[in-house]
């Protein structure tokens, strides 16, 4: 789902640091409507510092002069209160709210509204809110940086969106022949650089494949796995003495 009805709307920030952090975290998560409501002087130096490769939304950022201005078109409005009791008995995280905002960003716009680092949102502006969304913390500790906070809600929209895709394992599953063929490498490596011994190889190749079976299961896992035994066996000659062996054997039979 497109979060292009997504708007962050940050009241009265204070400092340029974090008006970049949260440029950072709309562009991780494909949002890109900012609206600063309550503008007052920042540190644009570091607030494009923050912003790294967000620059773009930062520089196409808008102002207004109240949060009333800054949600006027949207339908949802959420805000954000870290405080409890009265009149945010109905607040939920995050993650509780995301389905409701996704399905109103089909429609319409969406706010998502953040208030000042020092005391948050006001009374007056929280009534504009429609829902209220609080962040769990410790009770110990329930202020959230303003940022990471942008952050954390962004996060669950954009999962949630289905607009990431998990990276798929590009290796197919290793038949069960080629996994013997490592194994029996492993064994004669084992033994050719004097990792254990030939009475103790059967135990010792039990506790291998537990190992390995838990992790090595794709063809590129099991010719990894194979090409390591193979340079270990090239790397202490053992396997070519033992060959050597093998053909003076044969070479004695022969007689």
């Amino acid at each position: 789902m497109d979060l292009g009805n997504v708007r962050i709307v940050l009241v009265g920030p204070l400092y340029g640091g974090n008006v970049g952090s949260v440029c950072r975290a709309m562009s991780n998560t494909g949002i890109t409507d900012l609206v600063i409501a309550d503008p007052r002087p920042l540190n644009m130096l570091e607030a494009r510092m923050m912003a790294c490769h967000a620059d773009p939304i930062l520089q196409a950022r808008q102002t207004s002069d109240t949060l009333a201005e800054a949600v006027a078109d949207c339908g949802l409005v959420i805000g954000t209160s870290a405080r409890r009791g009265l009149y945010r008995q109905h607040a939920q995280t995050p993650r509780e709210w995301t389905p409701t905002i996704l399905e109103a960003c089909a429609t319409g716009k969406v706010a998502l509204v953040f208030g000042r680092e020092d005391k948050g949102l006001s009374n007056e502006e929280l009534a504009l809110c429609t829902h209220i969304v609080q962040i769990p913390t410790t009770d110990e500790s329930m202020s959230i940086n303003l940022a990471q906070a942008v952050m954390i809600c962004c996060y669950e929209l954009f999962v949630a969106s289905g607009s990431y895709e998990s990276p798929e394992e590009k290796s197919g599953e290793a038949p069960s022949e080629l996994r013997e063929r490592m194994f029996g490498l492993w064994r004669e490596m084992m033994l050719d650089v004097g990792f254990m011994e030939p009475d103790k190889a059967d135990h010792m190749m039990m506790g291998l494949r537990r190992i390995l079976g838990r992790g090595v299961h794709t063809l590129d896992d099991v010719k990894i796995m194979m090409g390591i035994a193979r340079q270990a066996q090239w790397a202490s000659g053992a396997s070519e003495k033992r060959q050597e062996g093998g053909r003076r054997k044969a070479e004695v039979s022969e007689r």
